[in-house]
């Protein structure tokens, strides 16, 4: 039996995934009879290829995916665990990777993960130890064969290689370019630390969905699988979209508007919404997605009404959907200027690109830039006079006291520094992750931005800064252009100077990434 690495590698067959969402309890739970159910149907159930099972959604406890998954590898199903980086440190994810692989889950979807919701005894502390790229380089990591040699052994010690096939999320659904285009640079950070599949965001845009496949295109990525969201709604469900409560989910106030009309008819509108969804399918397939990944559906006989109404449209259908199926927002940036005869993107114009916002481009920041290029440049009189006098202090974690109380100064009045040890600020335009990312996102932004807000704090996210910063200077392209950052958490509490300067720290640890390619637009 072909497995999913196999079907996305070997083949062009369009795979259809299903998305199964978990729920809080045991197996053994009343309320979790319906899930339990559903998950026994769906792995009888032929038509589809896979079943993704989510990570505590929203931020919320739930029961842990195995525990759900395990019928689908008893029936010889292919089964896609998500694996999040919001509830565990990477010595937790390392773990749990091990137990997924010793249970036979190979295929993760690997993802940040939304911001921590309510648990016992109130709002539970989010870990974002890592992220998903930190992530998928642990994973790829594991699956060379984990090398755990101790510093002191005489011979080498690599644990045998894993099979993972790990996925990651994209989403070009967002309002500003600010929050677009560092989105796309992410997700080709993602394919470069590992994605072997990419499964888009939930939106409701053709256009939006062909500009996405273009760009993967048009920067040599059309080999990576992409799957296409189709989210099932529901007049409930669209208001909670709405509302942008789902962090990286909005609709547009007209099929807002739709959704409540479709609500007051006899069915609900349910015959409206599979009909969408339908269309939404032929829409991926009719463009050249290599699957589609259905949610928001709970029985395999809603299923089944979707797929048979996608069964009834003619080869070309899609084609008028893809005119109809266009609900961006007023003022939504595209990167692609608009093809008239087919109302989807045309990936030979890219479109005038925003002004960078002025408040952005601060003194502090060029001060900043000045200061780090004199003192952390290898070679220069400041950095060999730095590591000289940091070197030979009495405690070379700290350096000189004197220039400890100037770094602690300086960095806490001009950046909020928590003092971490390991910093990230000449890599997002000298803005802290720490003490401004909810998430402290350090790879690039997380999905969840609503209008260009943090998804838990109401400031402009600090990738969207730094990628006005870099774009003013005209190089938007080199926002990411950064080996991935796992941040050294027992160097929290010392000199980030002397980390630097005594190779202590991860900016020192770093090879020469691949240069990316040119940014479209420029």
């Amino acid at each position: 039996m072909s497995t999913l690495p196999d079907k996305f590698v070997a083949s062009s067959e369009f795979m259809l995934g299903v998305e199964l969402v978990s729920t809080r309890g045991t197996v053994l739970e009343t309320r979790a009879s319906k899930t339990l159910g559903f998950s026994q149907e769906l792995a009888r159930y032929a038509p589809i290829d896979w079943v993704s099972i989510t990570d505590n959604a929203g931020g919320n406890p739930m029961l842990a995916a195995p525990a759900l998954g395990g019928p689908f590898l008893d029936a010889g199903r292919e089964v896609v665990i998500h694996l999040s980086c919001k509830d565990f440190n990477r010595n937790g994810l390392e773990s749990e990777a091990w137990h997924l692989a010793s249970e036979g889950f190979h295929n993760l979807l690997v993802l940040s993960g939304d911001y921590s919701g309510s648990g016992i005894g109130g709002g539970a502390k989010p870990v974002f130890d890592i992220d998903s790229i930190g992530l998928l380089t642990l994973l790829g990591q594991m699956n060379a064969g984990l090398d755990v040699t101790r510093a002191s052994a005489k011979k080498q010690a690599r644990l045998d290689p894993t099979k993972f096939f790990p996925g990651a999320v994209v989403t070009n659904f967002k309002l500003h370019e600010n929050e677009i285009v560092p989105q796309l640079l992410k997700m080709e950070r993602k394919i470069a630390a590992g994605a072997r599949f990419l499964i888009n965001q939930i939106g409701y845009d053709s256009r939006k969905i062909h500009e996405l496949l273009g760009w993967m295109q048009q920067r040599g990525h059309g080999n990576v699988p992409l799957i296409g969201n189709v989210y099932a709604l529901t007049p409930g469900v669209a208001r909670v979209f709405k509302s942008q409560r789902i962090p990286g989910v909005v609709i547009s106030d007209e099929l807002a508007e739709i959704c409540e009309q479709q609500g007051s008819s006899h069915d609900k509108g349910k015959a409206f919404f599979h009909e969408l969804a339908a269309k939404q399918i032929a829409i991926y397939r009719g463009l050249g997605y290599r699957g589609a990944y259905l949610g928001g559906v709970h029985t395999v006989a809603e299923i089944d009404q979707v797929l048979e109404i996608e069964r009834s449209f003619s080869a070309d259908d899609w084609k008028q959907f893809a005119r109809e199926i266009r609900y961006s927002r007023p003022g939504e940036y595209f990167v692609y200027a608009q093809d008239e005869a087919t109302g989807l993107a045309d990936v030979s114009r890219p479109t005038e690109p925003e002004l960078p916002n002025a408040r952005n481009i601060t003194y502090s920041y060029r001060f900043s830039k000045f200061t780090h290029d004199l003192m952390f440049t290898p070679g220069k009189g400041i950095a060999k006079l730095g590591a000289k006098l940091c070197g030979s202090a009495n405690d070379p974690m700290q350096g000189p006291g004197w220039m400890r109380a100037i770094e602690h100064a300086s960095k806490s009045v001009m950046f909020g520094c928590k003092d971490c040890g390991d910093c990230s600020l000449p890599e997002i335009a000298f803005l802290c992750p720490e003490s401004s990312c909810a998430k402290n996102q350090r790879n690039g932004p997380c999905g969840g931005t609503r209008d260009g807000l943090c998804e838990v704090d109401d400031f402009e996210c600090i990738w969207s800064r730094a990628y006005d910063r870099l774009k003013y200077e005209g190089r938007a392209e080199e926002l990411l252009a950064h080996t991935p950052v796992m941040q050294d958490q027992t160097l929290r509490g010392t000199s980030s100077w002397a980390n630097t300067w005594l190779g202590r720290d991860h900016l020192t640890k770093q090879q020469s990434p691949q240069s990316p390619k040119t940014l479209s637009p420029p």
